[in-house]
């Protein structure tokens, strides 16, 4: 970042961060000798034991690094975002960061009170009521009584839970379980708020006021620290950018260089697997194919299992660029055209649009699955694969000046 060690609000010395694995060893399953093994070992251990109790079973271990050799230093009013693949060690730099864990090794240096909001309801406790965990979580950040009375109109106003404020928060729904701890965590002042993604279980009007908001607390001159998979949030609300990689800082300065390195290391690819709950319906696989891309047209296959029939099953798509913007989106429900009414509890819904007019670019795709009335899995940002028109024309203007969708205007000159 801009700032020296000297006057960084936080700085991460050679950061790391170790767990231990632990795995039961599995009964083999690949063919009758092993299983047959499996089994002649195991009673010898139980005979060797001397006790006829089935033994323990084996267990190994290993060392997993979340974290290691992270460094960096950020200055005060700094708005900076953490961006980087599932697993990449975004959620454990935080909880460091917020002291909910200590690293293995190295050190983090805060310089203020901190604030943050990593999961549903952190730092409320389920049987107290709205207004009770306001009062709570302040006392936590180390306010005063006087300090949240002062803040009390406002966090609740923000919140927009008034009507639920005496009545206890393990009746909340996710969503007013978020808006009342982002609003306590936002006003009380830190000179450093954190935010996980976990402002994703709001709804897009909360999000954008969530944003807004931090938009205003970094203006006051405060530290912004924010994860998200979303790059248009980043790239509006943050002027700094980390970028981890396998646990490791493979970037850290302005934002947008961040968003463009995270992009271009995405791996391109264009077809998943997911595993299933047999208790829900569930998306098994999505297919983009190829061929398709490569003539300009985006042909999508959606896979589905369900224990019972959806009627129909609905699925839906959303096409995003590098920088998370949406591009373009259609679901069964509202692009029904020659779609039957089908009843089905297993199958492929298959989605195409020819010549989509969209810029050669990379993009990512994330899909949802449903019936007509409600909506029961989703993949985000499953897919990322360059889309190319076959047939381009001469000029391609820049789509970060004219945005992202190529449709031909229709223009007429009258002289005066």
């Amino acid at each position: 970042m801009r700032s020296s060690m000297a006057d960084s609000i936080i700085s991460a010395e050679n950061l790391g961060k170790r767990y231990k694995l632990r795995h039961l060893a599995r009964k083999p399953s690949t063919s009758l000798r092993e299983a047959i093994t499996y089994r002649v070992n195991r009673l010898a251990a139980r005979l060797r034991s001397g006790s006829g109790r089935k033994p323990a079973a084996a267990v190994t271990a290993e060392e997993f690094w979340a974290l290691q050799g992270v460094n960096f230093e950020i200055a005060r009013g700094d708005v900076v975002g953490i961006i980087g693949r599932n697993g990449a060690g975004k959620s454990t730099l935080l909880k460091i960061l917020s002291r909910i864990t200590e690293p293995t090794e190295g050190r983090i240096r805060l310089r203020g009170r901190v604030a943050s909001l990593l999961e549903v309801g952190t730092g409320f406790h389920p049987e107290l009521t709205g207004r009770e965990n306001i009062f709570l979580n302040g006392a936590i950040l180390g306010m005063t009584k006087t300090e949240i009375s002062s803040k009390f109109d406002e966090i609740v106003a923000f919140s927009e839970v008034e009507k639920f404020l005496d009545t206890p928060v393990k009746h909340y729904s996710s969503g007013m379980y978020v808006r009342l701890a982002f609003a306590v965590a936002a006003h009380l002042e830190p000179e450093i708020l954190i935010v996980d993604e976990v402002l994703a279980v709001g709804d897009a009007q909360f999000q954008q006021k969530c944003l807004g908001k931090m938009k205003d607390v970094a203006s006051g001159g405060r530290t912004v620290l924010f994860v998200s998979h979303s790059m248009s949030a980043v790239q509006s609300l943050c002027n700094t950018g980390i970028l981890l990689e396998s646990g490791r800082v493979t970037c850290c300065g302005d934002a947008a260089e961040t968003i463009k390195r995270y992009s271009s290391s995405t791996k391109m690819n264009t077809e998943a697997h997911f595993p299933t709950d047999p208790t829900r319906p569930s998306i098994t696989h999505v297919s983009v194919d190829q061929p398709s891309l490569d003539q300009g047209t985006l042909l999508v296959k959606l896979g589905f299992r369900s224990p019972f029939p959806l009627s129909p099953p609905v699925g839906g798509l959303l096409l995003s660029s590098q920088l998370g913007t949406p591009v373009y989106g259609s679901n069964c429900r509202f692009h029904n055209e020659g779609f039957g009414q089908p009843k089905a509890s297993e199958g492929i819904l298959e989605m195409r649009v020819d010549n989509l007019p969209v810029y050669g670019d990379t993009y990512s795709l994330s899909v949802w699955l449903g019936d007509w009335q409600t909506d029961y899995d989703s993949k985000r940002d499953v897919l990322a694969f360059d889309f190319k028109h076959g047939h381009r024309p001469p000029l391609v203007p820049n789509p970060e000046i004219t945005g992202f969708v190529a449709t031909q205007a229709h223009w007429t000159f009258a002289p005066s």
